[in-house]
């Protein structure tokens, strides 16, 4: 949580934790202590005493093998957050629907040659930043690109200031072809010789909003280090994502084994979310088109203080987060227009 210290029977959720982090917690525990939490029990028990004594009654015996790096196969296989973005890539055609676009101001001097090499070192360094995506016979593998294919293009243009958004909207539209292409574009805009804004365009397939942190940090200390003329000095990672698609593979098992985890974990989802409406039909100020168009807008709002003081009180009084008491609200409003259930 970030936090100087914890008691042992402080809430996790009154200091500030919440359904994600609550997922790092269970990963932790298992990690460091060899045992099997399941996230129900940190609701029911979101102390460090409540989950002691879990922990002193608790089986070991469904703890997930530990993820190590493994012994590469000839075609490694998708993992189920890359197949799902393989599909819908294949579905829709390459679009930038899933495109996470990031920009960052730089002010200062800028040495160009430092940021290519940083790049570079960061795409060489993460795997799933050099992962393409061919098929062979009908079936996807996820093949690492190395040396020159690897290589990602920075490219420098010329702008100015009052171009710039609509210059950033564009490129951050940019269609990959998962089959063949890096999963990551860079832009460098320049608008005077002190000013500029990089752009960093990564599908989705590649990475999520938990990414951003390790992947700024990583071109930050590579970018020192090339501007002093230097090669990163870091530690090697000690897993890289295609270990973690073997392992899950492996933990999940076999759609066609019916004692497999996956197969367990689609029945229990089969019949939660059996009789659900395919679309959700209420009154709206626009037709449903026939193909979804991606267009969206924003709108800003607020609440004050006391607002979300009852929300956090009601999230506490009923072992919940806010997160939830906020979806269970959505889902009463939407009931209410006619949604159904």
């Amino acid at each position: 949580l970030g936090l100087p210290a914890v008691g042992t029977d402080d809430s996790f959720f009154d200091l500030g934790g919440h359904s994600l982090l609550a997922t790092r917690l269970i990963s932790r525990i298992r990690a460091i202590l060899g045992a099997e939490i399941p996230i129900r029990d940190l609701f029911e028990a979101p102390t460090v005493a409540g989950l002691a004594v879990l922990l002193e009654t608790g089986s070991s015996d469904m703890v997930r093998r530990k993820l190590t790096p493994a012994t590469r196969p000839e075609r490694i296989p998708l993992s189920s957050a890359q197949s799902r973005l393989w599909f819908l890539h294949r579905l829709e055609g390459p679009s930038a629907t899933y495109n996470i676009p990031m920009a960052l101001r730089l002010s200062g001097r800028l040495d160009r040659e430092a940021l290519q090499a940083a790049l570079a070192d960061v795409v060489e360094r993460h795997e799933s930043l050099r992962t393409v995506f061919p098929e062979t016979d009908g079936t996807p593998h996820q093949h690492i690109l190395t040396g020159t294919q690897a290589q990602p293009v920075l490219e420098t243009r010329q702008t100015r200031e009052e171009e710039l958004a609509d210059t950033i909207l564009t490129v951050s539209r940019h269609a990959f072809d998962l089959s063949a292409e890096l999963p990551v574009r860079a832009w460098l805009f320049q608008l005077t010789p002190q000013e500029h804004v990089l752009v960093l365009v990564v599908h989705h397939i590649a990475g999520d909003g938990w990414s951003l942190s390790p992947l700024f940090r990583d071109l930050t200390n590579a970018y020192a280090a090339r501007a002093d003329g230097r090669t990163p000095d870091w530690a090697p990672l000690p897993v890289q994502y295609a270990d973690y698609t073997l392992w899950q593979n492996e933990l999940l098992g076999d759609h066609s084994d019916g004692d497999s985890l996956i197969s367990r974990q689609l029945e229990y989802w089969r019949t939660t979310l059996a009789n659900l409406p395919e679309q959700v039909t209420f009154p709206t100020d626009r037709p449903r088109p026939v193909m979804a168009s991606q267009r969206g807008e924003v709108f800003d709002f607020a609440w004050d203080a006391e607002l979300h003081q009852g929300l956090v009180d009601l999230a506490r009084a009923t072992g919940t987060t806010v997160f939830m008491v906020l979806q269970a609200g959505l889902a009463a409003l939407m009931n209410r227009l006619g949604a159904g259930d």
